[in-house]
């Protein structure tokens, strides 16, 4: 199953344009997608898709490990309570995990601070034939920071006027050197809404079992929502690029956003036009293995 080329491209930030957060959906997609109907409610629909989309996802990963002249490299970024656990979880739990990792990127700590912001990232990139996960990433030093521009002074780093520009500039050449060396960088944004956000926050308080999910620093971080969408659309708009492009999911819709996520996942692998791997062994040699072990009795 194949996401239709017109949603990605909805998702999709084109190179050069504006993220224009402000004007997209945060629980559908334009595009007419997922279609209910025949008495199948849109939620239904969309877990199928997912469902077909995991199917679709373990066998083209099997490819990427087989043929292991490619990597991929996944990042989720969004504001508190969007989904981005539930989603990795849901999305990538029948990958092989011989073939894939997931690293989450919180505060830095000392030993990171006296890195450049990319240092941390670097540890954990994907080797050939592999997919790495990011849960946040170095694009928290272009937001976090953007928004408590206080924390700079954690790693020593002095504010000055084109930091961000710069920031973005780094951003744009560490992924475009990715690019060219086999590994294909895929970002997603989860964009949640002021309200969602303030309803999960409060199912979370409302339900015991998820009061390990809540923190009274969340609550603090919400404060500055708009300040945080501001960070994200000039961050965005920056370093969307074709080696490297942004896709804005919408996520207020749970199923919805899972399954967007998968598609464009297999969508991604796909493109990178992988030859099936090579036996490593010759048909003739092939052919007298099937031989011998026919040969034998039990």
């Amino acid at each position: 199953m194949k996401l239709p080329k017109s949603v990605l491209r909805e998702l999709a930030v084109a190179a050069g344009d504006e993220a224009r957060l402000a004007k997209r959906d945060t629980r559908h997609t334009d595009v007419d997608w997922p279609k209910a109907g025949k008495g199948r409610a849109a939620k239904e629909v969309a877990e199928e898709d997912l469902a077909a989309f995991k199917e679709e996802l373990q066998r083209v990963q099997q490819q990427l490990y087989a043929n292991g002249t490619r990597a991929l490299l996944l990042i989720f970024q969004a504001l508190d309570a969007a989904g981005k656990d539930g989603t990795i979880q849901h999305v990538m739990s029948g990958v092989n995990p011989q073939g894939c990792s997931v690293s989450s990127f919180k505060r830095p700590s000392d030993t990171e601070l006296r890195h450049d912001f990319l240092w941390r990232c670097t540890q954990a990139l994907p080797e050939r034939g592999r997919i790495a996960i990011f849960n946040r990433s170095y694009y928290e030093d272009v937001l976090v920071t953007r928004v408590h521009p206080e924390l700079l002074a954690d790693g020593g780093i002095d504010k000055h006027s084109g930091l961000w520009r710069e920031r973005y500039e780094d951003i744009n050449a560490f992924e475009r050197h990715l690019d060219r060396n086999g590994t294909r960088v895929v970002k997603f944004f989860l964009h949640v809404s002021k309200a969602e956000q303030r309803r999960r926050f409060l199912d979370r308080l409302d339900d015991p079992a998820k009061h390990w999910k809540f923190s009274t620093a969340d609550l603090a971080e919400r404060a500055h929502f708009e300040e945080y969408q501001d960070a994200y659309e000039k961050a965005l708009t920056a370093t969307s690029t074709k080696h490297a492009p942004w896709y804005v999911i919408p996520a207020d819709d749970k199923p919805t956003m899972r399954a967007l996520v998968a598609g464009v996942i297999v969508d991604a692998i796909d493109r990178l036009d992988l030859d099936a791997p090579r036996p490593a062994a010759s048909a003739e040699e092939l052919e007298q293995a099937r031989a011998q072990l026919l040969a034998e009795t039990d």
